[in-house]
């Protein structure tokens, strides 16, 4: 960072991926958080033209708050590489790493985090047929934020009637009744576990409009499980190489003990919106908004 005495953090959010909004939401909070602690902010609409807005602003640190594809898939990590401008989170490879969910089990599995078993199949072959013994899901393999998820029940009397808008290709995964959790890492620590409490489906809407799920901190579960989430969400970053903030979500069969728990996915940019779990298990750990954000941009550099 520069030694000038008010560094310029330009955040970076909104961006063309389906999470634009979320994003938008996310970079003004973490901007006044940021103000907080005296950094000069600048908030950027990252567009086409984001490197030639990033060199004229010539910023200290660039503070990523873009979710979903091109700000969490490696793209704009390469761009602030290039620009040697240091920026935030996760590094260029652990980021196209993590975006890509079969590649993430890959990975998972070389240090024995238990996932639950899928396949990639075209949208319309999956469409046309069930590609695997229902109840299983469907989700793209490359977005975040419960975009576009299918629950294909045991009772379906055929496969699902998927949106125009799918990608060609889809991840088909096995359905994992109970528990929806999730851990936050910073660096070298698993702060705690989170349970989320829905009436249905942890999707889109429920993780970002008020009231559309409830957060239960810590998790009440059994301690041996607790263990294991932390140590899985640990492990989990590690191996993708994820730096600064990560949050693995996992699913948890509560009838199977400690065995019916299973990784799903690492968040290398988690949400920063009121209603997002990153800031509450950091408050609960004690450190407010304004330190995280503080924290975060302070272990910002090149080279992730």
């Amino acid at each position: 960072m520069s030694s000038r005495a008010t560094p310029k953090v330009v955040v970076l959010m909104g961006g063309p991926s389906a999470e634009r909004e979320v994003s938008l939401s996310s970079g003004r909070e973490c901007a006044a958080a940021l103000r907080e602690k005296d950094y000069e902010v600048v908030e950027l609409d990252a567009g086409p033209d984001v490197a030639a807005r990033l060199t004229e602003l010539a910023p200290d640190v660039a503070f990523n708050a873009l979710h979903g594809r091109w700000g969490e898939d490696g793209c704009v990590q390469g761009i602030l590489e290039w620009l040697r401008i240091p920026y935030t989170h996760s590094g260029v490879l652990a980021s196209a790493l993590a975006m890509d969910k079969e590649r993430t089990k890959t990975a998972y599995r070389s240090v024995g985090v238990p996932v639950v078993e899928s396949v990639i199949r075209g949208k319309d072959e999956i469409s046309a047929r069930h590609v695997m013994a229902p109840p299983y899901v469907v989700k793209p393999n490359n977005e975040g934020s419960s975009v576009g998820i299918y629950i294909v029940h045991e009772a379906a009397n055929g496969p699902p009637a998927l949106a125009e808008d799918m990608p060609a290709h889809l991840m088909v995964e096995e359905y994992v009744p109970g528990r929806e959790l999730t851990v936050t890492v910073m660096e070298d620590r698993a702060l705690c576990v989170t349970e989320i409490l829905t009436d249905g489906w942890y999707d889109y809407h429920a993780k970002y409009a008020p009231g559309g799920s409830r957060h239960e901190l810590p998790a009440d579960i059994p301690n041996d499980v607790a263990d294991a989430c932390l140590a899985h969400s640990l492990a989990a970053h590690r191996v993708l190489g994820c730096r600064g903030v990560s949050r693995t979500d996992l699913r948890w069969d509560d009838r199977r003990g400690v065995d019916g728990l299973f990784a799903l996915e690492t968040n290398t940019q988690p949400g920063m919106t009121p209603t997002s779990l990153v800031p509450e298990q950091a408050a609960y750990v004690g450190m407010s908004f304004p330190e995280l954000c503080d924290w975060i941009v302070r272990d910002a550099s090149c080279d992730r």
